[in-house]
């Protein structure tokens, strides 16, 4: 249902509207991939002291002090999804200068992980307002994806483009 105009959605409010302070930080997220090819993903909660909330995102955090990426990573699937996964492989990291705006360079590591069915069928969501498992296409054409993820993702469709030049 369109919002009426002048008025703004509490997602929006929170995305757009707000003035809640954010903090840059070290993370890491999971292209969480199951056997027809798409991706499980979580739609963002909405709340101001989060990046891109009300957006579909892949599941992650941040690295806590002192934290291996991939052992911040197995710790969010757990804490979000009770999901622990078998083989974890990085695919991509993106680094971040947030300097201009009085805050440290961080990095976000994206792990590529083959999820079974099975598994899939047992996930249980304690973070985010929702979870779903969308066809790439669709994520980068119909969703409002966070985007950074957007780009990894599209990196993942493409990779066999990037071997070939």
């Amino acid at each position: 249902m369109p919002v009426p105009a002048g008025a703004a959605s509490r997602a929006e409010e929170c995305f757009v509207g707000t003035r809640e302070p954010l903090r840059a930080a070290d993370a890491v997220a999971a292209l969480l991939i199951l056997d027809d090819g798409r991706y499980v993903m979580q739609l963002r909660d909405t709340l101001p002291t989060i990046f891109y909330p009300d957006h579909w995102g892949c599941f992650g955090g941040a690295v806590e002090d002192g934290e291996a990426p991939l052992a911040s990573l197995k710790r969010e699937l757990q804490e979000e999804l009770e999901y622990t996964p078998g083989a974890a492989n990085e695919f991509a990291r993106f680094d971040f200068d947030f300097s201009s705006v009085g805050q440290p360079k961080v990095y976000r590591i994206y792990y590529e992980i083959r999820v079974p069915a099975t598994a899939f069928g047992r996930f249980v969501l304690h973070e985010g307002a929702a979870f779903e498992a969308i066809g790439g296409r669709d994520l980068l054409t119909q969703r409002k994806v966070t985007p950074y993820d957007a780009y990894a993702i599209w990196m993942h469709l493409s990779k066999q483009r990037f071997s070939q030049a």
